[in-house]
């Protein structure tokens, strides 16, 4: 068994990781954490990586949330300013009109419970590279998980000590190839070729 937190927008590695898994259970009896994945993504920008944070409903009289329970704020039209940034950053991108209109729904409302919204997401992101997406959810938080964990790659956004393929990007020209943001950047430069990818990825000793 693979376990994985279900992430905003997952990054290279981690759906390397879902496209192969065998059997993918999610987290989501965790404790929510700041400035972690579960909120946020990065994408390939004209000025380099830009960072996109769902903000969060904080409940300062419950003590800790539970990722499941957490809301989205909905005062500041974060899912507008996030689907303006991602069609500005790709809209040049071979396959982003291919994607587009199977994408735009995922940014209709401000107001979304986090822990859900990722998991759609990520079925979504499945269909679009024509992998069907079979998981199970964890009925506790695992301390101790006797497969592979995954979860520490999705904490925090860190370099990882992979060297991923390259392959041409919307602003190469700009700066060098970034690696691992949000697979969004391959799957609106790829294509169909995205799968492929991303099987292509060692990800030996990770987990």
């Amino acid at each position: 068994m693979d376990l994985f937190l279900p992430t905003y927008f997952p990054d290279v590695l981690q759906m390397s990781a879902l496209v192969r898994s065998q059997d993918i259970v999610f987290e989501v009896c965790d404790n929510y954490q700041k400035q972690t994945l579960r909120n946020r993504t990065y994408i390939a920008h004209a000025q380099g990586t830009l960072g996109l944070f769902v903000p969060i409903k904080h409940n300062k009289t419950a003590g800790r949330q539970k990722t499941k329970d957490v809301l989205s704020e909905s005062a500041f039209g974060w899912a507008a300013n996030h689907w303006k940034s991602i069609q500005t950053a790709y809209r040049t991108a071979p396959f982003f009109e291919y994607y587009e209109d199977e994408l735009a729904d995922l940014f209709n409302s401000e107001s979304i419970k986090l822990q859900e919204h990722n998991l759609k997401i990520i079925d979504r992101l499945m269909q679009l590279m024509g992998k069907e997406l079979n998981y199970k959810k964890t009925q506790d938080y695992q301390m101790d998980f006797s497969g592979k964990d995954w979860r520490f790659y999705g904490e925090q956004k860190r370099n990882s000590p992979l060297n991923f393929p390259h392959y041409i990007q919307v602003f190469q020209n700009n700066h060098a190839f970034i690696a691992n943001c949000s697979v969004l950047d391959a799957l609106f430069n790829l294509g169909p070729q995205t799968l492929e990818y991303l099987e292509s990825i060692p990800l030996d000793g990770l987990a």
